[in-house]
């Protein structure tokens, strides 16, 4: 090791001597750009490995989640292991880090390292959305930004049935197939859904909802997306299961459906994300106004912890996952739903679930790495893998949740043909 060599290793070292201050005992490893190995003071839960002279200097000027992220996705730094224990020490280290005078030594050791010489390249590039945001045109760029990768890059890790959003699990150990296939029936019981009833998916993804609803329960299927990939699809299925007379999947916004015929059921299954707080009467007012009197809608969506208050600052998801997504306070979705003219009649949380599904998705994309690479590049799967990690993360912690709001709209007698009690979900 030459003496520059040996110098950015003790600066490096000191750097997160002084980062983790009231930290606890480190609990992983790091591996220096030289092999040199500096072991954690217990059992480590992953290797930390800074790839350059560089690296802190790249993750941590300036020290914002975004720039932690980038120095991941383009290899400044590499993480061994699991992934998701980064996280409470990435939240260490941005919130209870030192104070401003310890911050600006920092600084100085930082400065004190070399600047990365190699440009930041990838096929995934930042978003950069022009418009008006949440208009139609700039919806379609957001949603198309991140669901028009190859089909084949989400058949990785996705179930069978290509389901992107929460499981279901009734036991705990059941596998992603399983828990979809649960999730799928859970959301059919709670629509109360019956042969030749009119189905509307809002945001039906690669179509397997659509599918299940008429395969299992006849009714007339109509899903819309925003995603030419998944269009083609969810079409193609649809003609190999011969459901062709029950199902029809559109590209089209939620927006554009004037016109269309009542519907006896609608169901919303991981779009709301999409919709953003300035929409959401919109949102809500339009689906009161497809509904038929007597019908129910279920809108199965994140929202984040009323205490996490967004701050402006640009984030890692808004940069590289799902650029204009919001996620609002399960209080505020349901206000909105009432305002106009809905009637809550369930809210569950399905927080744990999620948790469980992210991490067998981080799981199975692992297992996948070589071909998750082949079929996009590294970038895209480190985007993946730090983001769903991430999310587990944030629903193990509870600063996200999942909420599905079983919604009615009540005849004019008041009637919403529910049952007296949810028993009839739960019956196998």
């Amino acid at each position: 090791m030459d003496d520059d060599d040996r110098k950015y290793v003790e600066i490096s070292k000191e750097t997160w001597r002084r980062l983790l201050e009231g930290y606890g005992k480190r609990n992983f490893n790091i591996r220096f750009w030289n092999g040199e190995v500096w072991e954690a003071e217990e059992k480590p839960d992953f290797t930390l490995v800074l790839n350059h002279p560089g690296s802190l200097r790249a993750a941590m000027l300036p020290p914002t989640e975004l720039n932690l992220a980038e120095a991941y996705l383009y290899g400044d730094i590499d993480i061994e292991g699991k992934i998701e224990a980064i996280f409470p020490v990435a939240d260490f280290v941005m919130n209870n880090g030192p104070r401003l005078i310890d911050k600006l030594g920092l600084a100085r050791l930082l400065m004190s390292l070399p600047k990365k010489k190699k440009p930041r390249v990838g096929k995934r590039e930042p978003a950069r959305l022009k418009g008006k945001k949440h208009s139609r045109e700039r919806d379609r760029l957001a949603v198309t930004y991140h669901y028009n990768l190859p089909n084949e890059f989400y058949s990785l890790w996705l179930d069978k049935n290509m389901v992107y959003s929460c499981a279901y699990f009734r036991r705990g150990d059941e596998s992603i197939d399983d828990a979809q296939e649960n999730k799928l029936e859970y959301i059919a019981r709670k629509l109360r859904l019956k042969p030749g009833e009119r189905l509307l998916d809002i945001g039906c993804g690669w179509g397997s909802f659509v599918v299940h609803a008429a395969k299992k329960y006849g009714v007339r299927a109509y899903g819309i997306t925003l995603s030419e990939n998944q269009v083609e699809w969810a079409k193609e299925w649809i003609e190999r299961e011969g459901l062709s007379d029950l199902c029809t999947v559109e590209l089209r916004d939620y927006r554009d459906l004037d016109g269309v015929e009542e519907f006896d059921k609608i169901v919303s299954i991981g779009m709301f994300e999409h919709v953003g707080e300035k929409m959401l009467g919109e949102y809500f007012g339009r689906a009161y106004r497809l509904l038929k009197p007597g019908g129910l809608f279920l809108n199965h969506g994140i929202a984040r912890h009323i205490r996490n208050v967004r701050t402006g600052e640009k984030t890692f998801s808004d940069t590289y996952v799902f650029p204009d997504g919001e996620l609002e306070p399960i209080s505020l979705t349901l206000r909105v739903a009432e305002e106009k003219n809905f009637e809550v009649r369930d809210v569950e949380s399905l927080r744990e679930h999620y948790a469980r599904t992210l991490r067998l998705w981080v799981e199975r994309l692992e297992e996948r790495h070589d071909e998750a690479v082949r079929v996009t590049d590294e970038v895209t799967y480190r985007v993946w893998r730090l983001f769903m990690s991430g999310s587990a993360y944030g629903f193990e912690t509870g600063r996200l949740n999942l909420y599905q709001t079983l919604l009615s709209k009540p005849d004019k007698g008041g009637r919403t043909y529910l049952p007296l009690t949810r028993e009839d979900l739960y019956v196998l």
